[in-house]
């Protein structure tokens, strides 16, 4: 892998941590997999290939990696593909010569006639893959929306195709031939087998049925290109800041298609939970980035986002946020799919239904006057059915009591008794103010009774459900407003926390993409000193300022299920962490990817189906197959309701897990 594979790995935040292994900076490195049936029979093998490079003057690190770690490595070297579409600019690594493939042994000589043909052109190279079997991906950097380079990019293959057949090797060492390199195929073997291979796909399949023009008979390599030569990226006006990508078609671009979208929920990972239970190819990742290129690069219209067919291949997207890591591209589909909503909107208007969500916390605010009264009418089965009959939510669903507890009194008659650690803002979000207050009150009592000053500060909505629904004018409101009321506040020594995770994350994710230009800057500060109630607890106990004593020692197996953007954005090791404090606590994580409710997602008639076969890939059999004393725990609220759904157990958040488990004075 080279310098520049490695350092787009660093942009990527999975693939980030598997660079736990490489020292320094180095301009490439070389992974060698030694096997054996003991370290005692690897060992002398390493050690001999180390004292021989470094008397050749090869490498300055020789990191041996074990065990699990080794796949750690395998996968870093794996997405040096979907990396490459990381490079900003229309220039990338690309895919026309990258399956050359000569004799180990003729590697270097190969390899220097070929630098002398980049640099007889001026170009560049990304080189990475099995340099053991002879063969190296080498992806020239090029740019072919320019015509110059599209014109470079057929002389490369040419040239390329005459020095492989120079030192007798393939142009399709790892891969077929394809529409890339099939017109070459009468080079590399001569016209007389060319023919025979002609002859031979005549006489088996006479009406061209099977692939025709990949093999014989292909076409030109430079045609059927994505863009046509010469043609010019569309500027367009966004609410989301995409400067990093040099605007959203540059976002969607990269996208590369390596189809690492389409894993399966035997594989891990959350991307792509649509895609886990239809195993449809439109409910994928690249298909919901392809679509929204191929418009925004070809539409006629002045809004370019008005198609139906945007909004049917989006409609599937979770907004899970697991593309923006684990995809090895980086792909937001969950930003592109809100930017892509607001401007639909704005050519389509807003759905009724669209509307109650996004304002479901203004809602809950004007219910919470009367809660008896607005839970009977809701949880009324009559009255119920009703509105969700005329809103279009799912029957099988219940729609979330608002709590009968006044948080407002409750921090108005709250008296911390303990002497004080530090001083924490609590973020008071929508979902916890008026659904999980109970759960907003044992934060407050349980950072209370750990030591410290809990301050609710004046802060507004985190606009959530706004920016879920593609309401992003109102929610940049939200997001200016918090960050002009709290960036005088919080600090790295007063930090501001949060309880629900797509709440809190959203200072970290969006705000500062979402917010007004000239707030930027405070945004990213304000997002460097948030943090998820796990987070706080976990860096707390680490510094020694939580132990273990002031918890108790009772054994309890703990089940946990991971917030989708916590995983995607932060980490679900925190709130391992938290809830392993008490002495005796095992805590598990379910591999579950997503639960299938994703905020509204899985209320939404239409959308109930493929919520419940989400949540049955991995999520309901573990939680079904845990035994009656584990607690099962999840941080989300709509995690929790599709556990209890779909299971019928019920799940605690993990604050209220840590504050059963703690010794009360």
């Amino acid at each position: 892998m080279d310098k520049t594979v490695l350092d787009l790995t660093r942009e990527n935040r999975n693939q980030e941590k598997n660079r736990f292994f490489v020292v320094g900076d180095p301009g490439a490195i070389l992974i060698v997999e030694f096997e054996g049936y003991s370290m005692d029979e690897i060992n002398p093998r390493v050690s001999k290939m180390e004292d021989e490079m470094r008397s050749l003057g090869l490498g300055y690190a020789f990191p041996v990696i074990t065990g699990n770690d080794i796949l750690k490595v395998w996968a870093l070297r794996k997405a040096g593909l979907g990396v490459l579409s990381n490079m900003p600019g229309d220039a990338k690594p690309v895919p026309v010569i990258e399956d050359t493939a000569v004799k180990p042994e003729l590697l270097p000589d190969y390899i220097a006639e070929f630098d002398e043909l980049l640099q007889r052109y001026h170009l560049t190279c990304v080189y990475y893959a099995h340099i053991a079997t002879g063969e190296l991906h080498l992806r020239p950097v090029l740019n072919l929306k320019d015509p110059e380079h599209v014109k470079l990019f057929r002389t490369l293959a040419h040239e390329t195709a005459i020095l492989v057949k120079k030192y007798r090797g393939s142009l399709s060492g790892e891969h077929g031939d394809g529409r890339l390199r099939g017109e070459f195929i009468p080079l590399m073997l001569g016209n007389d087998i060319y023919l025979l291979l002609k002859e031979i796909k005549k006489l088996w399949d006479p009406n061209e049925i099977f692939n025709p023009g990949k093999i014989t008979d292909t076409p030109p390599m430079d045609t059927f290109l994505r863009y046509e030569p010469g043609q010019k990226t569309r500027e367009i006006q966004t609410i989301f800041d995409f400067s990093r990508d040099l605007g959203i078609v540059r976002a969607a671009e990269r996208c590369n298609g390596s189809g690492d979208c389409r894993k399966t929920e035997v594989i891990g990972g959350t991307m792509c939970p649509s895609y886990m239970a239809t195993r449809d190819e439109n409910a994928t990742t690249r298909a919901r980035a392809n679509i929204l290129r191929e418009f925004l690069t070809r539409s006629p219209k002045n809004n370019p986002f008005d198609h139906p067919e945007i909004y049917q291949v989006m409609d599937l997207c979770l907004s899970c946020k697991a593309c923006k890591s684990e995809c090895p591209s980086n792909v937001d589909v969950a930003k592109l799919k809100a930017e892509f909503l607001q401007h639909y909107y704005d050519a389509h208007g807003i759905p009724l239904r669209t509307l109650l969500i996004a304002y479901f916390p203004q809602l809950n605010r004007l219910g919470s006057l009367w809660p008896g009264l607005s839970n009977y009418v809701f949880q009324n089965k009559y009255f119920s059915n009703v509105f969700k009959r005329l809103t279009k939510f799912s029957p099988q669903r219940n729609i979330p009591k608002i709590r009968k507890e006044d948080f407002a009194k409750y921090i108005q008659n709250f008296k911390p008794k303990i002497p004080v650690k530090g001083k924490v803002y609590l973020f008071m979000d929508e979902f916890t103010r008026f659904n999980d207050t109970e759960i907003g009150i044992r934060a407050i009592q349980l950072l209370s009774l750990l030591g410290y000053q809990v301050v609710i500060p004046q802060h507004t909505l985190s606009g959530r459900t706004f920016i879920s629904k593609g309401l992003l004018r109102k929610a940049r409101g939200y997001a200016d407003k918090n960050i002009q009321l709290l960036s005088k506040l919080i600090s790295q020594s007063n930090p501001l926390l949060g309880i629900e995770p797509s709440a809190i994350l959203a200072f970290r994710d969006e705000y500062p993409e979402l917010c007004s230009p000239h707030l930027r800057e405070e945004a990213r500060k304000v997002a460097s000193h948030v943090w998820m109630f796990d987070e706080f607890i976990a860096q707390e106990f680490t510094k020694g300022n939580i132990t273990k004593d002031q918890f108790t020692d009772r054994k309890l197996k703990v089940l946990l299920h991971g917030h989708c953007q916590q995983k995607a954005v932060a980490s679900t090791k925190a709130t391992i962490a938290m809830l392993s404090i008490p002495e005796n606590y095992k805590v598990t994580e379910i591999p579950s990817g997503c639960c299938g409710m994703a905020g509204s997602f899985g209320y939404e008639k239409e959308h109930y189906e493929i919520s419940m076969k989400i949540g049955e890939l991995v999520l309901f059999p573990a939680i079904r197959a845990a035994s009656v004393g584990t607690v099962i725990s999840a941080p989300g609220t709509s995690c929790r309701h599709q556990i209890t759904d779909g299971t019928s157990r019920k799940a605690l958040h993990p604050i209220e897990v840590l504050y059963n488990a703690l010794i009360k004075e």
